[in-house]
């Protein structure tokens, strides 16, 4: 941090020169960023702000109109402060016109009683100045080397909570769009009282910028994002305003934390990688034209046009085999999927497709039955897969095109994930096992979703959480009972009016029709969201 006017009045060389403040008592918390010696009147348009001037008045103006003038295009251009030494223009004292312009602006005016060689002041002061930018390089430079070695090691989030927790010594919280806590580092307090009521005390707290300081509640947040996509939100508490070093520590974990998610990979076979390359680049659309694909498909032996297109997603079920990494299990699940492929004389692309799924493109000859093919795949692969670890297999619709492949993955992405949490045995899954709260369930981490429920649901719970109210829980009622207000009333056990005045308030908040479909619609499939984000979070 820059020294301010009262930093520097306390220095040694200063204070030899019995410095006395005459107007701007009140502005000594001003950063001085250098100090310049300088008798000409005019001499505003050098100054770029943050200057304490050092004159002794010998070229000052004798018109009062003109030292008063002189004193506002000092403010007026930033400068910090000024100071006039006695003795040479000004004997004992400053005249009126300039103490009284430096109060009327609130600028420091100090005035020196004795003779001080400028020269010792300015080198006392650029030489701190000088220390304290050294001193924020350095700490610049770890900061740097910290975070790039975690971003490198592929540090998780909760490790990089913990250096930041570390090198700041304040608790530090990442969230997402939803305001759910997906890691804390508490800095030695109790991490219950740092997390109580977090959602309500988070919503509150919404800074213009991507990275803000809120006095009020004493957080310094960063957005958490990459390539225009912000998922998070980076929290840092602080007891006072934060100074340079630790929003420039805020901002790399954030970057760190946005690269390691952009990143993530996993140690797989050569063949592995391309296909697993291949499948995501037709899922990124990564390929300008779809024979693009097909010919990077067809160049690994895999032939995809002509053919009727199934796409398969793959997920071990827990309890994993302990004594193994999970991504070291997945590879070994992809391997043994692909060379079940290969004795069934289906060639296919396989692939991991995150730390969780692996996928497999499955082209068929257009006269051959999905569901035969899909019974043998899963059939063959659980009697060569290692007993006692179990996987679900799901899939998606067949499709005629690559261009259509994407629809298909997302569909038996959505399966798998239902189904691994409450498998049945059954052979392999397809997408009408699926229900909206299912899916909700799925995306509960999509930060569109969680924008979704916010822009829908954010005015009433954040009327909720300042009163104390029930709002919410009246507009589930009333949704739940199929907009039905005599059923939702009873339900909510209010007399008819009481509850229709909650409707009307609900409608202004809201600033919507409760009595539009299309709109109770999109409130109630918010609301569901925000259901699966809370007992995620709980």
């Amino acid at each position: 941090m820059l020294p301010t006017i009262a930093d520097v009045l306390a220095l040694e060389t200063v204070r030899r020169g019995n410095p006395r403040v005459v107007a701007g008592a009140d502005r000594l918390d001003s950063r001085v960023r250098w100090v310049h010696v300088g008798e000409i009147a005019d001499i505003a348009h050098l100054l770029r702000g943050g200057e304490l001037v050092l004159t002794t008045g010998v070229a000052l103006p004798e018109d009062p109109e003109k030292l008063a003038a002189y004193i506002g295009e000092l403010s007026a251009v930033g400068a910090a402060g000024l100071v006039v030494e006695l003795g040479r223009r000004f004997v004992r004292e400053l005249p009126r016109a300039v103490v009284k312009a430096a109060e009327d602006h609130g600028f420091p005016l100090i005035v020196l009683a004795r003779e001080t060689p400028f020269v010792q002041i300015t080198e006392s002061v650029h030489a701190r100045i000088i220390d304290i930018q050294l001193e924020e390089l350095r700490a610049s430079e770890q900061l740097h080397e910290v975070f790039t070695e975690l971003s490198v090691e592929g540090a998780s989030p909760a490790e990089v909570l913990a250096q930041v927790a570390r090198l700041s010594g304040r608790p530090v919280l990442l969230e997402n769009l939803a305001h759910q806590v997906l890691a804390c580092e508490s800095a030695g307090r109790d991490a219950g009282v740092l997390l109580a009521g977090w959602e309500t005390r988070s919503r509150a707290v919404a800074p213009q910028d991507r990275t803000a300081y809120d006095p009020a509640a004493g957080w310094l947040v960063t957005v958490v994002g990459a390539r225009g996509q912000d998922w998070g939100r980076l929290i840092l508490l602080c007891d006072a305003a934060p100074g340079p070093r630790e929003m420039v520590l805020a901002e790399r974990a954030a970057t760190t934390l946005a690269l390691g998610r952009l990143l993530e990979r996993h140690q797989e076979s050569l063949e592995r990688q391309a296909h697993g390359t291949i499948i995501t680049g037709i899922l990124t659309h990564a390929y300008a034209d779809p024979d693009e694909a097909a010919a990077r498909a067809r160049a690994v032996g895999v032939p995809l046009t002509g053919r009727k297109l199934v796409s398969v997603v793959l997920r071990l079920v827990e309890p994993f085999d302990q004594a193994i990494d999970g991504q070291a299990q997945l590879g070994e699940l992809a391997e043994a999927t692909a060379a079940v492929c290969r004795d069934a004389k289906l060639p296919a692309l396989v692939g991991a497709l995150d730390q969780d799924r692996v996928g497999v493109l499955l082209p068929l000859p257009p006269r051959t039955l999905v569901e035969p093919a899909l019974t043998a795949l899963a059939e063959r692969l659980r009697a060569l897969w290692k007993p006692g670890s179990t996987f679900v297999l799901a899939a998606g619709s067949a499709v005629e095109s690559i261009r259509d492949v994407r629809r298909s993955f997302l569909e038996a992405e959505q399966v798998a994930d239902v189904a691994v949490r409450q498998p049945d045995g059954r052979a392999y899954y397809r997408l009408p096992d699926l229900r909206l709260r299912g899916l909700l369930h799925l995306l509960r981490d999509d930060a569109r979703i969680q924008t979704f429920a916010e822009r829908e649901l954010g005015p009433l719970l954040a009327h909720d959480a300042q009163r104390g109210g029930d709002l919410t829980r009246i507009l589930r009622i009333y949704l739940d009972a199929g907009r039905n207000k005599a059923v939702a009333a009873q339900k909510a056990h209010l007399s008819r009016p009481a509850f229709y005045d909650r409707l009307r308030r609900l409608e202004r908040i809201l600033d919507t029709d409760l009595d539009d479909v299309e709109s109770c619609l999109s409130l109630h499939v918010a609301l569901m969201a925000l259901e699966s984000f809370r007992r995620e979070n709980r």
